[in-house]
Formats: structure tokens, C-alpha cells, sequence
């Protein structure tokens, strides 16, 4: 058995506002930061590390957090914490006293999910296997015992998801050698951030395409002149074969999302993110309604798996986007990859930010494997910014997400970064 001891928190913050990386029409100057956890246990040998994202102001508030519901963890076996991958969810996030300041929502879910995800890692140290593994090598009733079906069930029964599971299973053997032979295919934003000017953003299409991406998201919605000029040079500059995203990170009410995608249909987008408050299922499906066949994509800021839930059966989501660290870890995931699976909805994680790359390659893999078995409009996004300070960083080719081999999560970060990159 190996028991958890103790841990170590760090807020580590990245000055990405200098070059303007990560601007957006909402967040015009993030320094992408990461509240991180390090669990020690009983064994010098073995720790697991864990994160959640933010861009700056407020990482600390992360880091608190994470210490108050850390202490619901310490003494635990981990393995019998992983006997029944549920509970762990449970423990921290269904805490009595913590339950006024959350429940599954806000700054308490987000420490939450560092925790899950480092024990989650922790694990996969234990057994020696990358975490896309241990859900691989998992039974249809063990990936089911993960996850939380409480308020689910109107749209999706653990009977539901084993049978899903189950009729998907046969294949995993050929999907893991497809995925080991070509990788998971990706989309990029690291040429469209908003504050990048023509030239950079023609340079950077320039050097993507080189290296492989035919998938480029660009950043939209502060002024409406300019983003049909750089639409139009990120069209120019990838060719009408390639596929084009455009991403409004939440700015527009309603009946103006409508009518600026309107203006941005000449483009083809393949898919348009976050036309409105990600909070708006409503006004998610009225904008899907008068746009399609132009397909809305939201997620990345979604904060629990009954707003997925609500999101799919209202018909606001075209495309799902999860993010890794927002959700309650890899057993909310779980839960979320299962309802598109029900719902038929294609899953393309969100990933523009420090360890979010490290962290979506093991779930998209998980999504292939064990629940949806195809890779048909599927694309996990990929950002070029920060992976120098991670220990085990993605790997890619020709624009891919390579299968990570090295045991735990990937997020491990460097003693370099947590000394340089630490606040205090």
C-alpha cells in the first residue's frame, strides 16, 4: 500500500502577456499560470503531481484551495482511494462543509481537479503506466465505477455506458496501434492569438503548415473589420483545403454572435467556439439553430458534467470541448466523454494553455480507445508555448499527438521552472 503523507503547493506563473500569447477578445494579456501540487507519500520514491490553469490574478486563490481540500486526502491509501475510482471524485467534491463554497463549480472544483488528476498521476506511477493506459487496460464495469453518474441519469445510465463501452471495446487493440504508428491528430491556435499582428500571424501559419497542422483556430470577436482582414490572410496564407476555426472566447450577447457569424460564414469556419456566456445553454442552441450548418463548439469553460449534460440535450453543442483541468479531473471527464459518446458528438479538447497539451493527449487517446473509436471529426488542439518546463513534454509529428509512454500524467514540472516561475 502506499499512503499519502503530506504535499507541497506552488504558484507558478508565466510572463506569456510580454509577446501577447494566449490574447483573446476577453483576455487581452494572460500570463498563463499553473496552481500545482506535488502529494508525497510514504515512499521517498513515489509522488504525484497535479494542476490546474489559470492566466494570472487569482492563481493564488487556487493554491489555497488546493491546500484546504488536500487534508481530505492526506492518510489515504491510494490504492484503496483507486479500488473504486468514484469515491475518490466524491471525497473531493462532496465534502459537507465544502459543498457552500462549490458544489463542482468555481475556484473549489478547479483545486479539485489538481488533486484528482495528481492522484490520478500518482497512480500511474504506482503501476508503472502512462494514465491513457490505465484506463485502456481498464474492464467496461471498471471505467464505469469512475464515474459520477448523480444527476446524470435523465440522459445517460451506467447500464447505458457499459453497454457503450462494451460494443466499442473489440476494436481497441487496432485503434492503439493506429495511434502508436500515426498519433492523434491536432488543430492549432499558436498562429491566431489575437495581439499577433498580420506579419507574425503569416510567419507562424507559415511555420505550422511546414510542420504539419491543416487545422488553424483563429481568435475573433473585438472588432469586426479586423477579423475579416485576418480572417482573410489566415485563409490566404493556410489555402482553401485546410480547415479554419474561429474562436470568440465568450464575448458576444446572442442576437450579436448570430449576426457576426453571418459576416464570418465567407470563411468556412469548421466550427465557431464560445459564441456567448458559457454559462447560456439557451442562447447556445438559439445561436446553433440560426447558424447551421455552421457548428458550435463550447466546453473550454463549462464547469461541471450537468452543464455538459444540459448543453447537449438542449442541442447548444456541436462539438464538445472539454478542458482538463476545469472538469473535476479525469473521473468527470470520463463522465463528459460518455455523454458525446450517447449523443453522437465529436470531442475536441481545448488545450491552449501551460500542461493542458501534457494533460488532453491522455484523454483524447482514452476517447479513442475505450469510448467513441473513431477519429472522425475529432482534433485536439495544440499549442506551441511552455512545454520546455514540463519533465515528460508531448511530443509531436506532422501536426500529432505521438502516444506519451512514460508513466503518471505528463505534468510534472521541471525544478528549474518551479524556481524561476514560483510567486511567493
Amino acid at each position: 500500500m502506499t499512503t499519502i503523507t503530506g504535499f507541497q503547493t506552488f504558484d507558478l506563473r508565466f510572463p506569456t502577456s510580454q509577446q501577447l500569447d494566449g490574447s483573446d477578445a476577453m483576455n487581452p494579456d494572460p500570463d498563463y499560470s499553473a496552481a500545482y501540487v506535488v502529494l508525497t507519500t510514504d515512499s521517498a520514491e513515489r509522488s504525484g503531481c497535479g494542476m490546474t490553469f489559470t492566466i494570472g490574478r487569482g492563481n493564488e486563490m487556487c493554491v489555497t484551495a488546493i491546500q484546504s481540500l488536500a487534508t481530505l486526502l492526506v492518510g489515504q491509501s491510494v490504492e484503496q482511494l483507486m479500488a473504486e475510482p468514484v469515491q475518490l471524485y466524491r471525497r473531493l467534491t462532496g465534502d459537507s462543509q465544502f459543498r457552500w463554497v462549490g458544489p463542482e463549480k468555481g475556484v473549489v472544483h478547479l483545486a479539485a481537479a489538481a488533486l484528482i488528476n495528481a492522484v490520478w498521476d500518482l497512480w500511474g506511477r504506482i503501476e508503472n503506466k502512462p494514465v491513457w493506459q490505465l484506463v485502456a487496460d481498464m474492464s467496461p464495469e471498471q471505467i464505469v465505477s469512475c464515474v459520477d453518474f448523480r444527476y446524470l441519469t435523465d440522459a445517460l445510465t451506467p447500464a447505458e455506458a457499459k453497454e457503450l463501452l462494451e460494443a466499442v471495446s473489440p476494436g481497441q487493440s487496432a485503434r492503439r496501434e493506429t495511434l502508436q504508428e500515426q498519433g492523434y491528430p491536432s488543430y492549432t491556435t499558436s498562429a491566431g492569438w489575437l495581439g499577433y499582428s498580420d506579419q507574425v500571424l503569416r510567419e507562424k501559419c507559415g511555420q505550422l503548415k511546414q510542420r504539419g497542422w491543416n487545422h488553424f483556430k483563429i481568435k475573433v470577436g473585438r472588432d469586426l473589420e479586423d477579423d475579416l482582414r485576418r480572417c482573410r490572410v489566415l485563409r490566404q496564407e493556410m489555402g482553401d483545403e485546410a480547415f479554419m476555426m474561429v474562436d470568440a472566447n465568450q464575448v458576444w450577447d446572442v442576437p450579436e454572435a448570430i449576426a457576426w457569424i453571418e459576416e464570418l460564414r465567407q470563411f468556412s469556419p469548421w466550427f465557431v467556439e464560445e459564441p456567448t456566456s458559457p454559462d447560456d445553454v439557451l442562447g447556445h442552441a438559439q445561436i446553433a439553430k440560426a447558424v447551421s450548418p455552421v457548428r458550435i463548439a463550447t466546453g473550454e469553460m463549462c464547469q461541471n458534467r450537468v452543464m455538459f449534460k444540459q448543453f447537449m440535450q438542449a442541442g447548444g453543442m456541436q462539438v464538445c470541448q472539454i478542458d482538463s483541468c476545469r472538469l473535476g479531473g479525469v473521473n468527470e471527464v470520463l463522465a463528459v466523454l460518455l455523454l458525446a459518446a450517447k449523443f453522437e458528438i465529436p470531442v475536441c479538447p481545448h488545450a491552449g494553455g501551460v500542461g493542458l497539451c501534457e494533460y488532453v493527449q491522455h484523454l483524447s487517446s482514452i476517447d479513442y480507445l475505450c469510448i467513441s473509436g473513431s477519429l472522425e471529426g475529432r482534433v485536439t488542439e495544440y499549442s506551441d508555448h511552455l512545454h520546455e518546463h514540463v519533465v515528460h513534454p508531448v511530443t509531436m509529428k506532422d501536426g500529432r499527438y505521438l502516444l506519451p509512454t512514460d508513466s503518471g500524467y505528463s505534468v510534472q514540472f521541471t525544478e528549474a521552472a518551479l524556481s524561476e516561475f514560483s510567486v511567493a
